[in-house]
């Protein structure tokens, strides 16, 4: 198993890792290859706001020209490549399926260097001199907000599915939506499970102050504590923190029988290790991030005492949902790998081309407005990753992200209970074993 990526609100931003929403590795620095749905900006295309005229009614053979800024280099470089497969692919089996409306799909790229300023420039021209008819999101949630203002600005829609955090929806637009399990819905899944199979108790929570990991957290602890679950500890640390043992300490001492952390490695990895050396062995542990890192977080922590760690992902490669099969298969037929190792990236840029498709093609129209009014019109779409259906703010409250947990030194899926190839979960983890043995 190799290293997941995981933080998307690039605020704390470290080599190879990010937020927990992607199953394996952030896919290498491949060479993309050829697809069907290669770059392009030529040609006529509907007007800024986005609606359908002249050769661009849904009775032309004109290609749909859809534009996304994505990052090809700098911090978020390895996400970006994954983001671009994700979307080619995506684009490649619906032209394969007859397009949408008839019509294929003709996907432009513009590289924005990871940069929030490079975004705006590239959606901007992306709008008004390449003329497409649609836009899609980038990666992280440091490049989604300007994003989403501009195209707010020109009366686009920017679905998206890689940029989930609070700024991004309290900035009270209306044109952004997230396809994916936003920040605050992370751990739902688990606090569901855990409300729905405990009695009330206390719980002891730590989190980095992080734009993306701290709603996380906090998503959980709400959810809970207006269930009469009480917060035995509540401890926010600041991001440049590297001493955790006051920290740690506090939640040893409180007792507590659950644990939450919003963490990310080596923040988790530390808290365990102090666990370990305290001696305190919680029945029920959870990280935002950390226990998806494979080798490196068992070699943190030691063989054998991950057994029963917890962690929410948002999608894996035998999920059962809506095409997911298809997916896997037209992005392997296209860059070849192994299932296992495909980035929750692709995912998450997949199901935001899916949402457009059957919005657009409800609508039967290309016009921006009516994309907009209809995604908040309490519609249920279907994508790779579950159910979509947008809260006012345009976060997917239908997301039923996955609950990872080690068992018997493997990764795997326990919730939700009932998905396609989860395994029942260990609801108490045993005590800690050495620290040896990675």
């Amino acid at each position: 198993m190799t290293p997941v990526r995981t933080d998307r609100s690039g605020s704390r931003r470290r080599a190879g890792i990010r937020r927990g929403s992607t199953w394996l590795a952030g896919a290498s620095a491949l060479a993309l290859l050829a697809s069907a749905c290669s770059s392009s900006s030529s040609g006529k295309s509907a007007p800024a706001g986005g609606t359908s005229s002249g050769s661009k009614s849904s009775t032309t053979s004109a290609p749909i020209k859809i534009g996304v800024s994505v990052s090809l280099s700098g911090d978020f470089s390895a996400d970006g490549v994954a983001t671009e497969q994700g979307y080619k692919t995506w684009a490649a089996y619906q032209n394969a399926h007859g397009g949408i409306l008839g019509r294929q799909i003709q996907l432009t790229f513009l590289s924005d260097g990871s940069s929030p300023t490079q975004v705006v420039t590239n959606y901007q021209k992306l709008i008004t001199s390449d003329k497409v008819d649609f836009v899609l999101g980038p990666y992280s949630t440091l490049l989604t907000r300007p994003a989403s203002v501009i195209a707010n600005r020109y009366s686009y829609v920017m679905l998206e599915g890689i940029g989930g955090g609070p700024s991004v929806f309290q900035a009270g637009l209306k044109n952004v939506f997230d396809v994916s399990a936003s920040a605050t819905f992370q751990m739902i899944t688990f606090a569901k499970w855990l409300a729905a199979t405990s009695k009330p108790q206390p719980v002891a929570y730590a989190t980095m102050d992080d734009p993306f990991i701290k709603p996380t957290t906090d998503g959980a602890r709400n959810y809970l504590t207006k269930r009469g679950f009480q917060s035995a500890v509540y401890k926010v640390y600041p991001l440049e923190t590297t001493d955790y043992t006051s920290i740690a300490s506090a939640i040893v001492a409180s007792g507590a029988k659950i644990v939450v952390l919003g963490t990310m490695p080596p923040d988790g990895d530390a808290f365990i290790q102090s666990f370990i050396q305290k001696r305190y062995n919680p029945q029920m542990l959870i990280e935002a991030s950390g226990p998806d890192q494979g080798a490196t977080f068992v070699k943190a922590v030691g063989a054998n005492n991950t057994e029963g760690i917890m962690v929410p992902n948002t999608w894996y490669p035998g999920s059962t949902f809506y095409q997911n099969a298809d997916m896997v298969a037209q992005y392997l037929k296209m860059y070849g790998g192994k299932a296992a190792n495909i980035s929750a990236d692709v995912a998450e840029a997949f199901s935001a081309g899916q949402v457009l498709a059957q919005a657009v093609t409800h609508n039967k129209s290309l016009d921006n407005s009516k994309l907009q009014s209809y995604l908040h019109s309490n519609a249920t779409f279907k994508s790779v990753q579950g159910p979509v259906h947008f809260a006012a703010d345009g976060e997917n409250a239908g997301a039923t992200p996955y609950v990872f947990q080690w068992q018997k030194g493997q990764l795997v899926p326990v919730l939700p209970t009932g998905a396609g190839g989860t395994k029942p979960i260990e609801a108490n983890r045993p005590n800690w074993g050495t620290t040896s043995g990675s």
